[in-house]
């Protein structure tokens, strides 16, 4: 049984987070170079990248909900 639903928009969102601080970790622990420009990309993509999903979501969960609502009514 599910606690809550399933949102992939802020799985993506935190996954990206994620992957930068790991990169970034990485770099302070001199396991590899990044350059300091890497994480605006990155972040942002990511996060414009959630949004879309979170929108596509909403718009699916939405329709989904409207057209068993109007099929019971019938």
């Amino acid at each position: 049984m599910l606690r809550h639903e399933f949102q992939p928009g802020k799985l993506i969102a935190g996954t990206v987070l994620v992957l930068a601080g790991v990169l970034y970790a990485g770099d302070a622990g001199g396991a590899w170079e990044i350059p300091w420009f890497v994480a605006i990309p990155l972040v942002t993509g990511g996060l414009c990248l959630a949004g879309a999903v979170a929108l596509l979501t909403g718009r699916v969960r939405r329709r989904r909900r409207g057209g068993r609502a109007g099929a019971d009514l019938a």
